[in-house]
């Protein structure tokens, strides 16, 4: 694949190709340390002793080659930049501007707040925008065929063309695939096709072993501290009880053929307040079961009376002994 082709890449590499003559005052800024298997930097350069390692600086001009695998860069504001080979780019700084210039290859570039970072392709001008002051995470590559792939993990993405002057936003969150390096042929369907998963993060300095010294092997007597107890480790604090917003926004439409994007309507936003509702009435006490109820024990039922035995039936006298009776208290026989 040809290099840059157009009047724009001929003006371009002339500005790279400015930038790294000896006799440009901008030729000496630094762009940061690049870290890499199989690398090869030509032009504005410099090796240092930075924490006790050797290490390549690269400056405002500086043409890589990345053979294979994979390569780091670290830039001097605190951002990262991960390349993935094989890969050909130059850099180009001048104050708090880099310029990155893309032939080959795939670029993951995360910057919190400075560098200003553009990047030129044969026939795209890429630029990251920040959201809100956010940190910028972007991705742009090409594949095998030459086609073009962007991604936007953090921030959003201008994309223009350099020769008809075309632009397009690609928001946060998004991924676009350009098959010719044209505006009008922009899909939104990169998926797999701009992956580059360098580790960004700073790999920790590597262990050097010595011997002790005599000072280490005795030390003074003072300088031994008693083993004294650590402190209880605090209680975790409760969370505070308290409302809690949260706010529903309709998603975003995104339509690459649109010249002004639909924005969404306020009347579809949604505010819902969330309060834990705490009862009126507080009790305080002892609160106490119910009481069991003991059954008394059933007393035996008294064994029955005896009935009275009934009284000899009185024998009657009869009409004449009657009779006899009342002339014998008339008459008695011994008067």
């Amino acid at each position: 694949m040809a290099l840059f082709s157009g009047a724009a890449s001929v003006a371009l590499f002339g500005v790279f190709a400015a930038a790294a003559h000896p006799d440009n005052p901008s030729a000496g800024d630094s762009v940061g340390t690049i870290e890499g298997e199989a690398i090869a930097v030509t032009g504005p350069m410099s090796v240092e002793n930075v924490n006790g390692s050797i290490a390549t600086i690269l400056h405002s001009g500086s043409d890589v080659r990345v053979k294979s695998g994979s390569a780091r860069i670290n830039l001097v504001e605190g951002g990262q930049i991960a390349i993935c080979g094989p890969a050909h780019f130059s850099v180009l700084k001048s104050g708090g501007s880099l310029t990155i210039a893309l032939d080959t290859g795939t670029i993951h570039a995360h910057i919190e707040h400075q560098p200003a970072l553009t990047m030129y392709t044969p026939q795209i001008q890429a630029q990251p925008v920040a959201i809100g002051g956010g940190p910028q995470d972007i991705t742009v590559g090409f594949e095998a065929s030459g086609a073009m792939c962007v991604r936007t993990n953090r921030g959003a993405l201008r994309l223009e063309q350099q020769l008809t002057g075309q632009n397009v936003l690609v928001p946060q969150g998004g991924s676009a695939f350009l098959a010719n390096g044209q505006i009008d042929s922009l899909r939104t369907d990169a998926g797999e096709h701009c992956a580059c998963g360098v580790q960004l993060a700073e790999a920790a300095p590597p262990e050097v072993s010595r011997l002790a010294t005599a000072a280490e092997v005795h030390p003074k007597v003072e300088d031994v501290k008693p083993n004294v107890p650590s402190a209880e480790a605090p209680k975790p604090v409760a969370p505070k009880e308290g409302p809690i917003y949260q706010v529903f926004v309709p998603p975003l439409i995104y339509n690459a053929n649109a010249t002004v994007q639909p924005e969404v309507d306020p009347k579809m936003i949604m505010l819902i307040r969330r309060v834990r509702v705490r009862p009126t009435l507080v009790f305080q006490g002892k609160v106490e079961g119910d009481v069991v109820a003991v059954k008394a024990p059933v007393a035996s039922p008294p064994p029955p009376a005896t009935p009275p035995r009934p009284a000899p039936p009185v024998k009657t006298a009869s009409f004449t002994e009657r009779v006899l009776n009342f002339l014998r208290k008339l008459w008695p026989f011994g008067s």
